[in-house]
């Protein structure tokens, strides 16, 4: 009986610093592994190109902001809200058009991030709604005599209450600069789908869509924005 007493004290003195050994490593592996989680919250900012034009441009004033928050992997709502003056100063036409517009919709990310990076490229579809007045400065009588120029009339006519709606598709690059802080560009496509015009006048300009023409529905625009996200939760 002493002998084996003897025998079962010494395994268990044995199987002890194995035991202790191997609950050390496992606690050692849990404390080291380590998981990414992407970032969901609110993006805010402004379109760069739009202010930097209204330092240059006599012709024009204007500024949009610029939003969108991510509610799954790839995709994101979006909204643009802004303001634009834009004159038109031709040799027989001067008008002024003013106004505000708003574009709401979604983004579709198409690039798959390596880990702890936050970029995008990505396809956007936008729905645009503009408010907006045509003032009628200045224009030339049409004549055919060159014995007598041109004249120039200044009627001075205001056009309020327009609106027009479009359908606009936008290409861009999001790339996080800094923590949380993003640089964008984006190339957009528009199709006009809805336009009040003026008696006797046309809409040369409209905010949020740009210049129209005659025999075209069609427009184009551009944004460069800088951006900063404010994170709600990480998933």
């Amino acid at each position: 009986m002493k002998i084996t007493r003897i025998l079962l004290f010494s395994i268990s003195l044995l199987a002890l610093p194995s035991g202790v050994f191997s609950q050390d490593v496992i606690s050692v592996e849990n404390d080291t592994v380590s998981k990414f989680r992407d970032k969901y919250g609110i993006r805010v900012g402004g379109d760069v190109s739009k202010l930097l034009r209204t330092a240059l441009d006599d012709n024009y004033s204007g500024f949009e902001i610029t939003g969108d928050l991510r509610f799954s992997e790839k995709f994101y709502a979006a909204a643009e809200i802004g303001n634009e003056t834009r004159d038109w100063d031709e040799e027989n036409l001067k008008s002024t058009t003013k106004g505000s517009y708003i574009k709401l919709g979604a983004d579709f990310n198409a690039y798959n991030n390596w880990l702890n990076m936050n970029n995008s490229i990505f396809a956007g579809l936008r729905y645009g709604f503009a408010t907006f007045s045509q003032e009628l400065n200045e224009y030339g009588v049409f004549t055919t005599d060159s014995t007598f120029p041109s004249e120039a009339v200044n009627p001075n006519l205001e056009f309020t209450g327009l609106t027009a709606s479009w359908i606009e598709l936008q290409f861009g690059v999001k790339t996080e600069v800094f923590n949380n802080v993003f640089l964008s560009i984006n190339l957009q496509l528009k199709r006009m789908v809805s336009e009040q015009q003026p008696d006797n006048f046309d809409n040369l300009i409209i905010p949020g869509f740009n210049r129209t023409y005659d025999f075209s529905e069609f427009g184009v625009g551009y944004g460069y924005t800088i951006s900063y996200l404010i994170p709600i939760f990480k998933r």
